[in-house]
């Protein structure tokens, strides 16, 4: 499969000047005097994406995703490298970008169809879906300025997507209109998605990354991080989002096991809490902890004293996946967990409409104030579909000191249709305002639900269904007119 975009080493610099004279000042000096600095809104960036294709870009605030479709479409140029797109394109970057607002909506169409390549005659074939699509009745001959921000997209969005291109760009158009208008959206994205159309999205909704995208090109502070599978993607965003960015970084060298970090490395790298008096006597607390939850364990030992004593773990009857992806600043491990169904036995299995709990059992290597609890259920394509934590459900979770533990338990009835999902699992906490992580396992455990009535969806309302017959001979002849 060709490639119809490619991105090659693309740096875009912008000037910043501290007072709008000292651009004037640089620029009429005869000595060459410096008087900006540069910012890189985009730095040494390349990708492509194939013919027919589903690619979403994902990032932070500031990354560079809209600088880099704008570059894509020709809106701006690069500062160094270059892109190719060897196609049709139809962008909707920016609220009503390309819209003259003195100009009605049906003028507007016709010259954005114009700067498009489409003749009159062509834009008049199309015109009726665009205004079907677009839904907004007789505003269509009023001026784009009277229109309110819905009414804009929704013509914008209805043109974009209703003139056949080959390469849709969407800069977060998706998040705008009421339900029924993006759920309209997100139709008129399959169908092109069928017929072979290159989709090239910047958003910051997940659901949308994880449903439509084949692939995922991940930015932070104008850099590439990292391009792939969008789950995977997905993570690495939620780890920047979480303020761990530089433990990001080290765990990009080790890319083959992305996932598989060990204490006694997150230690090494500075991650949890710093080696004490532990070395000299030979032993690090990194490698106690490392002893500890290795896999496989089914005891974990502890002081009580005067003695050891011996406790079962859950997570030796559990099937773990043997990947989890892993982070965390180290203060805090969740080191057992598992699933009880309604009759309390450990297990991956649970029955539709029964009640079930999932536990988990914390210790902490650092002084916390009111540390969180989680858990979200997710779908195989990385969709959050539920959870909850002990700070929405306003448990009552006092402050920890070091070596202190907890055990929190999670108790629901299971509404979630039958099938396959993930459960995943986090300690974190905030500090001055910030949310800060101290333990997260990523799809932890799978979860298996039996059911013998799915309905639609993701999960099952309980409706209760009432039905009446009532036989034509009981109802009567009905009465003739006139």
């Amino acid at each position: 499969m060709s490639d119809i975009i490619e991105v090659k080493n693309v740096t875009k610099i912008y000037r910043l000047y501290d007072k709008p004279i000292d651009r004037l000042k640089e620029s009429l000096s005869l000595k060459g005097r410096c008087l900006h600095r540069d910012f890189y809104a985009l730095k040494d960036v390349s990708f492509s994406v194939e013919r027919g294709q589903s690619c979403g870009i994902i990032g932070t605030n500031g990354s560079g995703k809209s600088t880099m479709l704008k570059i894509i479409t020709g809106v701006l140029s690069a500062t160094e490298g270059y892109v190719r797109a060897d196609g049709k394109i139809s962008a909707l970057l920016e609220l009503g970008a390309g819209f003259n607002r003195e100009y009605t909506g049906i003028e507007n169409v016709y010259m954005n169809g114009t700067m498009m390549g489409f003749s009159k005659k062509e834009m008049d074939e199309r015109l009726p879906s665009i205004l079907e699509f677009a839904d907004i009745g007789d505003f269509v001959y009023q001026p784009v300025k009277s229109y309110s921000s819905g009414m804009f997209v929704r013509l914008a969005f209805a043109l974009a997507i209703n003139v056949d291109p080959e390469i849709l760009i969407v800069d977060e158009a998706l998040s705008v209109g009421d339900v029924f208008f993006q759920a309209k959206c997100y139709h008129r994205m399959d169908e092109l998605r069928a017929k072979g159309t290159t989709i090239l999205m910047v958003t910051h909704d997940m659901g949308s990354v994880m449903k439509y995208c084949d692939k995922v090109v991940l930015l932070n502070r104008g850099e590439k991080i990292s391009e792939g599978r969008p789950g995977e993607m997905v993570d690495l965003y939620k780890k920047i989002l979480a303020g761990q960015y530089d433990q990001l970084n080290d765990m990009l060298k080790e890319r083959k096991q992305p996932s598989d970090i060990s204490h006694r490395e997150a230690e090494e790298d500075g991650l949890g809490e710093s080696q004490d008096s532990n070395e000299t006597a030979g032993t690090s607390e990194a490698e106690t902890k490392a002893e500890d939850t290795c896999e496989g364990t089914s005891e974990v030992k502890e002081k009580d004293g005067t003695a050891d004593k011996a406790k079962k773990l859950m997570r030796s009857e559990m099937t773990v996946n043997p990947n989890v992806n892993e982070y965390g600043d180290g203060r805090a491990e969740i080191y057992d967990f598992g699933i009880e169904d309604e009759g309390g036995r450990l297990t991956n299995l649970v029955l539709k409409g029964e009640s079930f709990t999932i536990r988990e059992r914390i210790r902490f290597f650092a002084e916390l104030e009111m540390p969180i609890f989680t858990f979200t259920i997710r779908d195989k394509k990385g969709n959050d579909l539920t959870g909850t934590n002990t700070m929405f459900e306003s448990a009552d979770v006092k402050s920890v000191k070091k070596g202190d533990e907890y055990e929190v338990s999670f108790t629901q009835r299971m509404n979630l249709q039958g099938g396959e999902y993930l459960i995943s699992m986090s300690c974190t906490g905030f500090e001055e305002g910030e949310h800060v992580v101290y333990h997260r396992l990523y799809d932890l455990l799978n979860l298996t639900v039996i059911s013998n009535k799915n309905t639609v969806g993701v999960y099952d309302m309980e409706s209760e269904v009432r039905t009446e017959l009532k036989p034509r001979k009981e109802l009567g002849e009905p009465k003739s007119e006139g």
